[in-house]
C-alpha cells in the first residue's frame, strides 16, 4: 500500500464535545496523495474512544500519567506514515476542505521549511477579554511570515529574550511539519511549550518556518482564572529556560501589570457586569502566572526583557 502524502496526529482526552466536528473537517479535506489519521487518547472516559474508532486509522490509547506534550506527539508521529504530519488539537475546527491543502503547501514547495502554523480565530461564543488577547497573538494575525535564524546561535544570542521568542514563534494548536526533519529533530520532553522548544531547535538547524494566515482554525478558550494561573506559571517557567523571557520581573512591575489588566479588563466587559468577578480574577491571575518563581531566583538574569503587564499568551 502507498503511503498517503498527509498525516494528521492528534491527541486527546475527553473530548466527545469537540471531536466530531474536527473529525468531521479532517474527513472532508481534499488533498492529493491520501490522508490518514492517527490518533493517541490518554485516558478519556467520556466516549471519546468510541468516537474515534472507525473514523482515524490508528487509534493508540494511554494512561493519563503517560502523557506528555512533547513525547506524546513523538508517539503519534511515529505511527503516521505522510510525508506532512498536521498537528491539531481536539478543539481546533479547521475552516474549509482545502485547509490542510493550504497548510502544507509551503512545505511542498520549499524545502528548506521545517513547519507550518496555522491563523486561529475565536469561537463566536467567545468572550471580548479572549478575542482581545487573541487578537494581540501572532498567530490571530492575517499577515504571513517566515521565520528564520540564518545567523544560528550568534543571531538569536544577540536579540533579546521577546525578540528571541518572537523568532521561535511556533503554534501546535494546528500546524504541518515535514516528517524528514521531525526524524532528524523530534520533540523533547516537556511540560508545555513543546512548539516553541522545537521551532528554536530547527531553526538553529538552518530550516525555516512559516505561518499561513489562509489556513484557518477556530480555537479560543474561556477558562477558570485558577487554570490559567497555574498554566500561564508553568508557559513562563519554561520560557525563562528557553529564552531567558521575563515580562514581570519585579513586585512594582507586577502591580502595574495587575491595575492596568484590571482596568483593560473591565472596559472590554464593560456591558457584561456579571463577568465582571471573572475577568477581574484573570487580571491577578495572568501577572502573577508570568511572575513566576524565577523572578525570586538568585540566579535571575538582570536583564529582563518586556513592557510592565505585557503577557505571552498561548491559546491551546
Amino acid at each position: 500500500m502507498t503511503s498517503p502524502r498527509h498525516s494528521v496526529a492528534l491527541l486527546t482526552k475527553d473530548g466527545v464535545r469537540t471531536l466530531p466536528a474536527l473529525l468531521d473537517a479532517l474527513l472532508a479535506q481534499r488533498v492529493s496523495g491520501g490522508l490518514e489519521i492517527v490518533a493517541v487518547d490518554s485516558g478519556s472516559t467520556d466516549g471519546t474512544a468510541d468516537i474515534l474508532s472507525g473514523r482515524v486509522t490508528d487509534l493508540v490509547r494511554i494512561q493519563p500519567n503517560e502523557f506528555d506534550h512533547g513525547l506524546t506527539r513523538n508517539l503519534a508521529i511515529s505511527r503516521t506514515h505522510g510525508q506532512f504530519v498536521a498537528l491539531v488539537v481536539q478543539d481546533a475546527l479547521p475552516l474549509g476542505a482545502e485547509w490542510l491543502d493550504t497548510l502544507s503547501r509551503p512545505l511542498a514547495v520549499d524545502e528548506s521549511l521545517a513547519g507550518t502554523f496555522a491563523r486561529q480565530a475565536p469561537r463566536a461564543n467567545a468572550s471580548g477579554i479572549t478575542r482581545h488577547y487573541l487578537t494581540n497573538w501572532l498567530a490571530a494575525s492575517s499577515t504571513g511570515m517566515t521565520m528564520q535564524l540564518p545567523g544560528g546561535a550568534a543571531e538569536l544570542d544577540a536579540l533579546t529574550p521577546m525578540e528571541r521568542l518572537a523568532r521561535c514563534t511556533f503554534d501546535n494548536v494546528a500546524s504541518c511539519i515535514r516528517r524528514s526533519v521531525w526524524e532528524q529533530h523530534p520533540f523533547k520532553a516537556t511540560p508545555i511549550a513543546e512548539d516553541v522548544e522545537w521551532a528554536r531547535e530547527v531553526l538553529l538547524a538552518g530550516y525555516g518556518l512559516r505561518f499561513v494566515p489562509e489556513a484557518v482554525v477556530v480555537h479560543s478558550h474561556d477558562r477558570s482564572a485558577a487554570y490559567e494561573y497555574a498554566r500561564t506559571r508553568a508557559l513562563h517557567e519554561r520560557l525563562y529556560d528557553l529564552f531567558q523571557l521575563q515580562t514581570i520581573p519585579t513586585r512594582p512591575a507586577l502591580a502595574r501589570a495587575v491595575a492596568s489588566s484590571m482596568i483593560l479588563h473591565l472596559r472590554r466587559e464593560w456591558r457584561a457586569p456579571l463577568r465582571w468577578p471573572h475577568v477581574l480574577a484573570l487580571a491577578v491571575a495572568w501577572p502573577l502566572g508570568c511572575r513566576g518563581l524565577r523572578a525570586s531566583a538568585a540566579h535571575a538574569p538582570r536583564r529582563t526583557q518586556g513592557r510592565c503587564g505585557r503577557r505571552v499568551r498561548f491559546v491551546a
